[in-house]
């Protein structure tokens, strides 16, 4: 996970915590979470980059649409970088100061 961008993860971040999204429907969660829009030119090569790193794989929905799901690989990356956050992130956030 050290060597994959901020956008990377959280493309990871968003198939983990969905079934089966196609790029569309994550295309739509970036955008709601960074407030902007997100270029195709930007979502589809880094999906590729990582199905390439093995971290998830891409399907056929049907002829015009793929969808993501994450590998045991990519899941366990995931966990992994969770678990490094955690020892610098206390999960007690105070979000009233």
């Amino acid at each position: 996970m050290y060597d994959l961008t901020g956008f990377q993860r959280d493309l990871l971040y968003v198939i983990s915590g969905s079934e089966r999204p196609h790029g569309l429907a994550i295309k739509d969660e970036l955008e709601e979470y960074y407030e902007k829009e997100i270029h195709h030119g930007r979502l589809y090569p880094n999906l590729d980059t990582l199905v390439e790193k093995a971290l998830i794989e891409k399907g056929e929905q049907d002829r015009r649409t793929n969808f993501y799901t994450m590998t045991a690989r990519g899941r366990r990356e995931l966990e992994a970088r969770q678990e490094w956050e955690a020892q610098y992130v206390d999960r007690e956030v105070d979000v009233e100061a």
